[in-house]
């Protein structure tokens, strides 16, 4: 995979940051690509008072952003999240150093995932570590590009007692206080920004979790991206039926009422349609930003909806004693859980689920 740069690297710190992963990815196997847009991995040296975001034009462009930063990340998330938002970023690297000296380097992901180490170390054994934070993104293919055919039958446009129980797992997730409040990017970005994101992404806004529930052999029902999971209303805008994955054109393919403008599935949908159609068994699947003991859990932090989480956590499911009923814990993120239906997955999960999710 290529990778390249972007922004200022025109001070002592940048330069050396610059350098040392440059040199890294190398010896990892990675090309340097001169221009950005033909790279799959854009590290993006940023300003924080004036994050100047990479534009990126495709869809397949990973952005990492790098800042040296006055923030003490007490609070990472409260304090960096705007940030990693503002530059338009996958990943942000914020290099701080500490009232009491002390020099960190802290790593905050879109799905809420944080790390933080020592920085005072100035050879290759950093920039490793640094890259396998990064590799992930230097390896993973997105599958968000949604195909609609207005085909819907009738008798679900007003959906059916399955997309009813979703309606009511959403609420419950609210109940649970498991829907971290959906992060209002119209404050942060300027009207150009959340322009650039709805037209390459086709969401308004950042919500966490999802659900889905099996229909037939075939096709699932899923929770739309960036909505509100305790408030699904309306088929083709806030539930879709996912009936295929158009592997050619890399797109989930779904059945849509022909009178609504739809969203765009969740971008987990690639994972679900992948436990779907290997598992029959499997009638739910809920994925949930909370954690719980003692499961199986995926080693790299992938993005979510690339297709390399997908195979990470099928192989987890394949492996499960009982697929149809395995929680898959999903690194620095969250728990994706398969079940028989959503009232078994509550019944099951019920005073087991731990908030945060634990970072390492």
């Amino acid at each position: 995979m290529e990778f390249s740069f972007s922004g200022q690297v025109d001070n002592e710190q940048s330069k050396w940051f610059a350098d040392g992963l440059r040199r890294v990815m190398a010896a990892n196997g990675h090309t340097f690509a001169e221009d950005p847009e033909t790279a799959s991995l854009v590290v993006n040296f940023i300003d924080q008072e004036n994050p100047r975001p990479f534009r990126r034009r495709a869809q397949a462009i990973f952005v990492a952003s790098v800042a040296e930063v006055d923030l003490q990340f007490e609070r990472p998330v409260h304090e960096g999240y705007p940030l990693l938002v503002r530059s338009l970023s996958n990943l942000l690297i914020a290099h701080v150093q500490k009232n009491s000296g002390e020099k960190v380097t802290h790593f905050l992901t879109l799905e809420q995932g944080h790390w933080v180490f020592d920085a005072e170390t100035r050879d290759d054994s950093y920039f490793q570590r640094v890259y396998e934070r990064i590799h992930p993104l230097a390896t993973s293919r997105l599958v968000i590009d949604n195909q609609y055919d207005p085909d819907l039958p009738e008798d679900l446009w007003s959906g059916d007692e399955i997309t009813g129980g979703i309606c009511r797992a959403g609420r419950k997730l609210d109940e649970l206080d498991l829907l971290p409040t959906p992060f209002p990017m119209k404050e942060v970005l300027s009207e150009r920004d959340q322009k650039h994101v709805l037209r390459l992404y086709g969401i308004g806004g950042l919500s966490y979790g999802n659900l889905s529930a099996r229909l037939d052999e075939e096709r699932f029902w899923m929770s739309a991206s960036g909505v509100d999971k305790s408030n699904l209303q309306e088929i083709g805008r806030d539930i879709l039926l996912v009936k295929d994955y158009d592997a050619e054109n890399n797109a989930m393919v779904l059945s849509v009422p022909p009178n609504v403008e739809p969203r765009r599935v969740s971008v987990d949908a690639i994972e679900h349609f992948m436990i779907y159609r290997e598992h029959p068994e499997v009638g739910a699947i809920l994925h949930v930003h909370a954690w719980m003991e003692d499961i199986d859990s995926t080693q790299f932090n992938f993005p979510c909806g690339t297709r390399e989480l997908g195979l990470a956590v099928a192989n987890i499911v394949r492996e499960a004693p009982d697929p149809s009923r395995c929680v898959v814990g999903l690194r620095n993120h969250g728990v994706t859980i398969t079940g028989h239906s959503m009232d078994e997955i509550f019944e099951r999960v019920d005073g087991r689920l731990i908030q945060p999710v634990p970072m390492s």
